[in-house]
């Protein structure tokens, strides 16, 4: 694979780390394979943006692409051998230039290619003789989409690998927008026996139409009647994890927050965030005769004025 990783993602050479990530999960999310069943076009482009982002979402392996010294698939370029820029000595002879051993910066090449072959050859021996040298397989990336109640409770997907396989991730519950999943052992192959890498597992949660999430605390309306505002009443409200009976105090007005304990976000120590229900009075999209004659009865001689203290000022 020959492409350019910044190409790839659209992004400029000097391109921050957080403009990379922004680009990924841009591109990741809409070629991503369990969204677009069946389109080869789009699965080939989701290997080749997770590709791109393996390389440039590593500082060092950035780095040592920029140095020209992977290629974009990360497999390491040809090097200048150095027994070549030495051979060519006696026939520079003359020129004016003198030969490389002759002066410092010669040396610093040669002991620097001793310690390299030293680096090699004692990792070799420690791999068993004449082995391949044991090396840690690389880490993948990939990018998973969760519901708001799939983050929040936890579930179990399976993601799809750039190499058109498939691994079971296990979502904890309270898993956060943007939070990275590890799964040890799941990356890239290692060399000459050497462990395999991770999966790093990028999560995206979706929103909710009733329910938002600050911390582990859980947030939502509650619609109640008049009655029910006026009078108190026990009510069944739904959480996350599922349905609670709680009580409407008597005269309650919109506004008036509701705290349920424990009823949150579960977190890692097993302790759980709250859920809080803000209720908002809601009257019949077509009041009856009974409720307008109870109005103005009720309204007569009394001089309740909500807006008091709006004055302009």
């Amino acid at each position: 694979m020959n492409d350019d990783p910044y190409e790839t993602l659209g992004v400029k050479r000097d391109a921050s780390a957080e403009e990379i990530r922004r680009a990924y999960r841009r591109l990741a999310r809409k070629h991503h394979p369990d969204l677009n069943p069946g389109d080869s076009a789009a699965e080939e482009r989701f290997k080749r943006v997770s590709a791109a982002h393996d390389i440039l979402g590593a500082p060092e392996k950035r780095a040592r692409f920029d140095r020209g010294e992977i290629d974009a698939s990360g497999a390491e370029r040809p090097q200048p051998r150095y027994y070549r820029d030495y051979a060519g000595a006696g026939a520079g002879a003359g020129t004016g230039e003198p030969p490389p051993y002759a002066t410092d910066a010669g040396f610093a090449d040669m002991a620097e290619a001793d310690d390299l072959l030293a680096a090699l050859f004692g990792r070799r021996a420690r791999a068993g003789g004449g082995g391949r040298a044991q090396m840690r397989g690389g880490d993948l990336r990939g990018q998973l989409a969760l519901g708001f109640l799939e983050a929040v409770n936890g579930t179990t997907r399976r993601l799809s690998l750039p190499d058109g396989s498939t691994v079971e991730v296990t979502v904890p519950p309270g898993t956060r927008d943007g939070q990275v999943l590890r799964l040890r052992g799941k990356g890239a192959s290692g060399l000459g026996g050497g462990p395999s890498g991770d999966l790093l597992v990028e999560v995206t949660v979706g929103g909710h139409p009733h329910f938002s999430r600050r911390g582990d605390d859980i947030h939502f309306d509650l619609p109640v009647t008049l009655p029910e505002a006026v009078l108190g009443a026990r009510v069944e409200v739904p959480t996350p994890a599922g349905p609670v009976t709680v009580t409407v105090p008597k005269g309650s007005n919109t506004d008036t927050v509701l705290r349920l304990r424990g009823r949150g976000v579960k977190r890692p120590d097993g302790t759980q965030g709250d859920a809080y229900a803000t209720l908002r009075i809601v009257l019949p999209d077509h009041p009856d005769a009974a409720l307008e004659s109870f109005a103005a009865g009720w309204a007569a001689g009394r001089a309740h004025d909500p807006r008091k203290g709006m004055e302009a000022t």
